[in-house]
């Protein structure tokens, strides 16, 4: 019977999705560790620090990922080397990581006052932590274009597992520094390329250089709509401290409340891979009832999911966050409603957004991203507290992305001829927040 499920997946899920669950797991097991190790004003830098390390890390460099395994598959099924793609990869990777890096160092001081309580320490981990993203993402392009999935699962299990590992050897120390439990974030990775190196050297080198073109074709609009999807989820936090730089009890308690209300979001990610496959192949054919009958299955999945996580996180939320956290008693139930919706149209987000991709449709995809992320500012700009304030702002912003892509995919949808197969650079945009 398990043979038989198994067989129903596509090649590498078990292996990639055993990964990101012990990942994930090492995200809440962090969180709650620092939570319950820090106090408010270091648990709300940590917390700022976690937001702005994923949404840059994955917005910017899933991306090179996604690319880089395109092409190394490409390559790799016409029987050609496919070395020079890494090189390719690692110096787009570098570019973009020397220049957010010359943006930190030259905003370091406003950076630490404003966002870490005037801690340069922390900027530094901020650096260390891209860094070890950029490294991370680019290697993982090639294990998966060249389809080593238990490779690829086994870099997401030794980061998550190291997470684990030194999170607890820190609490149990007793060390109370958001810098030690920030610098994890850089060790875990590294440690993981490290180990996965192998097979990484073994495609080094060998034929001719790889041009740019291919490389950079579909990238900035993938670039551009992987950073608004990740501004959209993990804003709210930065935007405390920005908005309430004293309100420390409130930055820590939202992110645990974020990662509490986006468990859906996790279990989402070990089924979208399949998804946009089986979106593009019913769009390429022009199989018209295929294509929506199998949006409608997805977004009935999600909406499933959403709901669920809705009624825990609005029941229990306020006792879980303060219970596995230490988070301070400052939201309430009304608060993880908010979360939960904006959650649940995010999850609509992502399935609709797969659609466009499957259709071919990048710039509608990043045009709707760009219209959610206007309304998450304006909504941020409401007369109501800070924490509805961000809340409003990722609920509003998440829904609009949602109904603009569904006006969007109404306007041109699979005919009964083939469309122009999607390139295959867009497949997952990474697991919001880094859970």
């Amino acid at each position: 019977m398990i043979r038989r499920l198994l067989s129903l997946v596509p090649p590498g899920t078990v292996a990639v999705g055993a990964g990101l669950a012990l990942l994930g797991l090492a995200s809440y097991v962090h969180l709650a560790v620092a939570g319950h190790s820090l106090t408010e004003a270091d648990y709300s830098s940590l917390s700022v620090l976690w937001s702005i390390v994923f949404t840059l890390g994955i917005g910017l460099f899933m991306p090179v990922e996604q690319e880089v395994a395109r092409i190394v598959a490409g390559r790799h099924s016409q029987g050609l080397p496919h070395g020079h793609v890494l090189a390719r990869g690692a110096d787009l990777a570098a570019g973009l990581l020397a220049a957010m890096v010359a943006l930190i160092i030259a905003a370091r001081e406003p950076l630490a006052d404003r966002l870490f309580a005037g801690d340069g320490s922390m900027v530094a981990v901020l650096i260390g932590a891209l860094a070890a993203l950029a490294v991370a993402h680019t290697t993982r392009g090639v294990l998966s274009g060249l389809q080593l999935f238990p490779w690829y699962g086994t870099q997401l299990g030794v980061d998550g597992g190291l997470r684990i590992a030194l999170v607890a050897l820190l609490g149990l120390t007793g060390v109370t520094s958001p810098v030690w439990y920030g610098a994890v974030l850089v060790a875990a990775p590294l440690i993981g390329v490290a180990v996965t190196a192998p097979p990484v050297l073994r495609a080094v080198g060998g034929g001719v250089p790889v041009a740019w073109a291919p490389l950079l074709r579909g990238l900035g609009l993938l670039t551009v709509s992987s950073l608004l999807s990740q501004v959209v989820v993990n804003i709210g936090v930065i935007n405390v401290r920005v908005l309430a730089p004293s309100d420390v009890a409130t930055a820590g308690a939202l992110l645990s409340a974020l990662v509490l209300v986006r468990i859906p979001l996790f279990v989402f990610a070990s089924l979208q891979a399949s998804l946009l496959p089986g979106l593009a192949t019913t769009a390429t054919t022009g199989d018209h009832a295929g294509f929506h009958s199998l949006l409608r299955r997805a977004l009935g999945v999600v909406s499933a999911l959403g709901l669920t996580g809705a009624v825990l996180a609005v029941l229990l939320g306020p006792w879980l966050v303060q219970t596995l956290f230490d988070a301070p008693a400052v939201l309430g139930h009304g608060d993880f409603a908010w979360l939960a919706v904006a959650t649940l149209a995010y999850l609509w987000a992502m399935v609709l957004g797969q659609a466009l991709l499957a259709l071919d449709r990048h710039r509608a995809q990043a045009l709707a991203w760009a219209i959610g992320v206007a309304a998450l500012v304006a909504a941020t700009f409401a007369p109501v507290t800070t924490a509805l304030r961000v809340e409003l702002g990722y609920a509003i912003g998440s829904v609009v992305v949602a109904a603009v892509m569904a006006i969007l995919l109404r306007t041109r949808t699979p005919r009964t001829t083939p469309v122009k197969a999607p390139p295959l650079e867009a497949v997952m945009p990474g697991v919001p927040g880094g859970t």
